[in-house]
């Protein structure tokens, strides 16, 4: 594990299925992982992907799980009353998992039921990072404080009827603004300074997206972390501390499509300074000075750079002078 970067992240993938198919807004039928999978690859190779489920009673997903490289396991309905056996096995097979395979660093719990805590405990006891995957609506809060970091899955229909919505709304504005005739909704005249100003975000804010608004959480971890700074901070440390707060964060809840977005607001409202050196960007203090000496240096140096031509004339009054020799000769 040594030398491993951010790049080389070994990911488990342990999926609860029945828990994303009951009471989610996500059936068999439609259940897609792929958008999750994108998420995970972003961070590293999934090396271990495993589904845990009585599969007799979901047979429409089992061909899409195999297309992205999932095993089934099966499961067989226990029969007795108690603990789903589908979790105690998961539970045993990611411990042992995390003995055997020292070079897997990540386990992905795809699940939002809270009896997976321990498991997430022992595993950061461990030195591996856990990230939660599953429904909003059916994750519960004390398994989401458990995991490094949760990601949310999306009911497919949702996204669908979102997508046709937001294409709706700026297939309408765009045709509106074009023949600069006004909107239905706030008058000829409200509706071309609006889009006049910001046409875009006011899209945003119609087609269902919520208003961005900066959450207080990047607030304070803004202000501890530059309090404490002695010298400019790199805008990764700012996204992973917020995580480690709240591991469900996710900054387009907040109405921003990127964090850099989010920094930006952040800079308006005069919280910080983003400065830039070669390619990278970086966040220093509203009231720091960093970077303007290294400015006011190239200015003074440009400023200096004519300063020969004094001394070249003080030369010339000192080679007028007549030689002594010359004199008493």
């Amino acid at each position: 594990m040594a030398g491993r970067t951010d790049e080389q992240h070994r990911i488990a993938l342990f999926i609860d299925f029945e828990n994303l198919v009951t009471n989610t807004g996500i059936s068999a039928n439609n259940f897609d992982l792929q958008p999750a999978l994108d998420q995970l690859l972003e961070q590293g190779k999934v090396v271990f992907r495993r589904a845990y489920c009585n599969w007799s009673r979901f047979e429409d997903a089992k061909q899409r799980l195999h297309d992205v490289g999932v095993e089934l396991v099966d499961v067989p309905p226990s029969t007795r009353a108690g603990k789903n056996s589908a979790d105690m096995r998961l539970v045993i097979d990611a411990l042992e998992l995390c003995y055997a395979r020292e070079q897997i660093d990540t386990f992905v719990i795809a699940s939002g039921d809270s009896d997976f805590c321990p498991l997430a405990y022992k595993l950061r006891e461990n030195g591996r990072t856990v990230i939660g995957l599953a429904v909003r609506e059916a994750s519960s809060q004390m398994f989401v404080r458990a995991c490094d970091q949760f990601i949310y899955m999306k009911p497919k229909h949702r996204g669908e009827s979102s997508h046709k919505d937001k294409d709706k709304d700026h297939g309408g504005r765009g045709s509106k603004s074009d023949e600069g005739k006004g909107g239905k909704r706030g008058g000829k005249g409200h509706d071309k300074g609006h889009d006049a100003k910001n046409g875009k975000e006011g899209g945003e804010s119609k087609g269902g997206k919520p208003k961005a608004e900066v959450p207080a959480v990047a607030r304070e971890v803004v202000q501890s972390l530059l309090r404490r700074a002695t010298g400019p901070l790199n805008p990764s440390l700012i996204k992973e501390t917020i995580v480690r707060k709240e591991p469900d964060f996710d900054e387009r809840d907040h109405g921003f499509s990127t964090f850099a977005r989010l920094l930006e607001a952040l800079e308006q409202e005069g919280l910080l300074r983003r400065i830039q050196q070669g390619r990278q960007g970086y966040i220093v203090g509203p009231d720091s000075d960093f970077g303007a000496p290294a400015h006011e240096g190239k200015s003074s140096k440009g400023r200096h750079a004519k300063a020969p031509a004094p001394v070249e004339e003080e030369e010339e009054e000192l080679e007028s002078y007549p030689d002594p020799d010359d004199e008493g000769l």
